[in-house]
């Protein structure tokens, strides 16, 4: 009705009672001469048009009105003349202020909704003499302050909702007076204290939701009263203590929702009880024990979740009996012993994660049954043997994550036609982290977008052919035998993000061609036998979008590539993102899944388990290159770390690497660097680790900022630097460090003389903000990663696991 004019409703008969043009996207003014309709009763108007009118303010017929039509400003008073309301709806508005206290006057009200304000302070008291009001919603609308307890007046409410605001302090005790309510929503406030024992007075209630709140101690046993209840939300508190076997008597419940609460102790066996349950969330806190048996009495379950807590023990073979799930969620806890074959009977599942647990043996045979299955994630377990060629038979399965276990032997001949041509709908195969051998089979599916088979034992060539229109976003084969060439084929994935081949033994040159993939970001070349130039053959740009480029432990000659770190666009803004932290993620019909990366620090590997879209490095170190460091590395800003040791680099340290703010490692050290650190470098207020050994430097060492913080082996292989921290004494060489390096680095790091007082206090002042400044202590380095250094070896692989890839 975009294109209808609201004047046309002012030809409709006088006679008109009822007007409802809800959700009827009208646009414009609509004139008030509605409400001189002298029968009209009921009127409805809103919609998402840019739509306008006024409220009546004086209309004795008038017995329904609803407006959601962004309307501004504040409720008018007026609103308490409408004698005959019995409903009044002013929901998906901008209202603000308070409510009006005239509200108080309409005596005939049955039904008040609010909701979807911006409305500030509490609710006025004098709402509560509207006595005969059934259902009171005031959500999302702004409201704070305390729940007042005068609501106990409203006795003839059945529907109460104050969910989504900004409440405090406790439940009142008089709300248990409501006795008629059959619904009760307090969610998402910052309701405390614990939960009143007078809610078990409201016998007729069938849904209570008080999650998302700050409600501690336990769950009050006589809740265990409200027998009418078919649904129980209380997720997301502070709720602590054991869950109460009182809650066996709440015999209608079909959805029980305990989660991210501080429950501990066992489930107790009663909850077999609830033979109603559908859905039973108790994930996310530290419940204890074996999962009770009695949970297979829940044969109406569709869902069952008790992920993140400590449960031990085997899996009960008679979970099998549970034939209506469709999710198992166990991840995360202390589970141990096979994976029973009974799972095979919920052939119902579309969703099965035991992930992250102690699951020991192969994976059944019978898992293949699962034929309904949408996701399967068992990586980070003690799983061996083969991989089933039975999976296979699990055609709908958009995401397999097999991960961080000890499966062995070659992807069975069996089921490479069915793993990698029947799997159509398969977006994401994760077979990293065991001890898997043999080729790699060259067909793909051509939904594929995450291939990570890093760290196993395949070899030979990398033979994949990449159809055009490939849709492959990351590439990680890291840590194999794999070698022979780099597939050309590769310039068909148009939406490569990742590619990482490091750690292999790879013999290529420089892969150009890789130049005209948009979307690239992260390229891993390290540790093969690639070899020659590094240069750009393209006057082009290339590698806009490249954040990550680790070349390091090759056979790489000439002069660092320049052209490439000219078109470096995406590591000369810190900035880009803004925001909160993002991460390099792939969405997928089921689930996201994370990237991670193998980055070197210090000599040792670390494995990021999420890539921040804004982390940069580049990483060139034990090759060839020689000649200059370009001026034009100073541009990237957003660099994280650099690394160029172990080269045959010559010249001085550019001072434009001062402009490297956000620089938290440098590595320049076994080159033939010569001349002076340059001042320019007391910049790098983030950097916590500095390698500039065995070169020719020469002059002081620079003091002030982080490098009051490096140790002699930052600076060791260096004749001729001295100062601190090496022993080598500056007498002789020049004077106390610069005034460049301690006034003006004063001022850039904003540190100001304040001045205390006279005598004394000045100073006091002084020597204060000196030695503060003097003494700062570095960010540690390990902040810039959400991973854990690496260690080498089958055992300590369990270590790494990927419990941040979860969506």
């Amino acid at each position: 009705m975009t294109s209808v004019n609201p004047r046309f409703f002012m030809n409709l008969s006088s006679s008109l009672t009822t007007l409802d043009l809800w959700e009827s996207w009208l646009g414009g003014n609509f004139p008030n001469s509605i409400f001189r309709f002298p029968n009209l009763k009921r009127f409805s108007l809103g919609g998402k048009g840019n739509l306008t009118i006024d409220l009546p303010r004086d209309l004795k017929s008038l017995q329904s009105l609803s407006l959601g039509c962004n309307l501004e400003g504040s409720i008018p008073a007026s609103i308490g003349n409408l004698s005959q309301l019995t409903d009044l709806s002013l929901y998906f508005n901008n209202f603000n202020g308070q409510i009006p206290s005239s509200l108080a006057n309409l005596a005939q009200l049955t039904f008040l909704d609010l909701s979807n304000n911006q409305f500030s302070g509490p609710i006025l008291a004098s709402i509560c003499n509207l006595r005969q009001l059934t259902s009171l919603v005031l959500s999302s609308s702004n409201f704070s302050g305390q729940i007042p307890s005068s609501l106990a007046n409203l006795t003839q409410l059945t529907s109460l909702d104050l969910s989504n605001d900004q409440f405090s302090g406790p439940i009142p005790a008089s709300i248990g007076n409501l006795r008629q309510l059959t619904s009760l929503y307090l969610s998402s406030n910052n309701l405390s204290q614990q939960i009143p024992s007078s809610l078990a007075n409201l016998t007729q209630l069938p849904f209570l939701y008080l999650s998302n709140n700050q409600f501690s101690g336990p769950i009050p046993a006589s809740i265990g009263n409200l027998r009418q209840l078919t649904s129980l939300v209380l997720s997301f508190n502070n709720l602590s203590e054991q869950i109460p076997s009182s809650l066996a008597n709440l015999t209608q419940l079909t959805s029980l929702d305990l989660s991210n609460n501080q429950f501990s102790g066992p489930i107790p066996p009663s909850i077999g009880n609830l033979r109603q349950l559908t859905s039973l969330v108790l994930s996310s806190y530290n419940l204890s024990g074996q999962i009770p048996s009695s949970l297979v009495n829940l044969t109406q379950l569709t869902s069952l979740d008790l992920s993140n807590n400590q449960f031990s023990g085997p899996i009960p073979p008679s979970i099998g009996n549970l034939r209506q799930l469709t999710g198992l969620v166990l991840y995360s806890n202390n589970l141990s012993e096979q994976i029973p074959s009974s799972l095979a009977n919920l052939t119902q599942l579309l969703y099965l994660d035991l992930s992250n647990n102690q699951f020991s043996g192969p994976i059944p045979a019978s898992i293949g049954n699962l034929c309904q299955l949408t996701s399967l994630h068992l990586y980070s377990n003690n799983l061996s043997g083969q991989i089933p060629s039975s999976l296979a038979n699990l055609t709908q399965l958009p995401s397999l994550d097999l991960s961080n276990n000890q499966f062995s032997g070659p992807i069975p001949a069996s089921i490479v036609p069915g793993m990698f041509s029947a799997l159509q709908n398969l977006e994401i195969l994760d077979l990293s982290h065991n001890n898997l051998i043999g080729k790699i089979p060259n067909c793909l599916p051509k939904s594929l977008s995450v291939l990570n088979l890093q760290a196993n034992y395949f070899d030979g060539n990398i033979a994949f052919g990449f159809p055009k229109g490939c849709g492959l976003r990351n590439l990680n084969l890291h840590g194999n035998q794999m070698d022979g060439l780099l597939p050309r084929s590769l310039v068909n994935c148009r939406m490569l993000e990742v590619l990482d081949v490091g750690n292999n033994n790879i013999s290529d040159t420089f892969p150009h061609w890789l130049e005209s993939l948009p979307d690239l970001q992260v390229l891993v070349l390290r540790s093969n036998k690639f070899h020659g130039s590094v240069q750009s053959t393209k006057e082009s740009p290339s590698f806009p979008k490249l954040r990550v480029l680790d070349l390091s432990s090759n056979y790489f000659v000439g002069a660092l590539p320049v052209r490439y770190i000219e078109n470096f666009n995406a590591m000369m803004d810190p900035h880009k993102d803004g925001g909160s932290p993002k991460y390099m993620i792939v969405l997928t019909v089921a689930n996201s899944y994370q990237y991670s990366l193998v980055v070197t620090w210090k000599g040792f590997e670390y494995e990021l388990q999420r890539i921040l879209t804004v982390f940069s490095s580049i990483h060139l170190s034990n090759n060839k290159f020689e000649g200059e460091i370009p001026d034009v590395i100073g541009k990237l800003s957003s660099l994280k770390g650099l690394n160029l040791s172990h080269n045959n680099l010559t010249g001085h340290i550019p001072p434009l690497l001062g402009n490297l703010t956000n620089l938290e490692w440098l590595d320049l050290s076994s080159n033939e660097l010569a001349g002076k650190i340059p001042d320019e470098l007391v910049y790098l207020t983030q950097l916590s680790v500095l390698n500039l050994s065995n070169n020719h430097l020469v002059g002081r060492i620079l003091q002030g900022s982080q490098f009051n913080t490096f140790e002699n082996g930052s600076y060791e292989g260096n004749l001729g630097l001295c100062g601190i921290p090496l022993s080598k004494s500056c007498d002789g060489i020049g004077t106390s460090p610069s005034s460049f390096q301690e006034k003006d680095a004063l001022w850039r790091f904003g540190w100001r003389v304040v001045v205390l007082g006279y005598g004394c206090g000045v100073v006091f002042g002084l020597l204060m903000g000196y030695h503060v400044f003097r003494t700062g202590k570095p960010k540690w380095f390990v902040s810039l990663f959400d991973g854990r250094p690496s260690q080498s070896g089958r055992k300590m692989r369990k270590a790494r696991r990927l419990v941040q890839r979860r969506s």
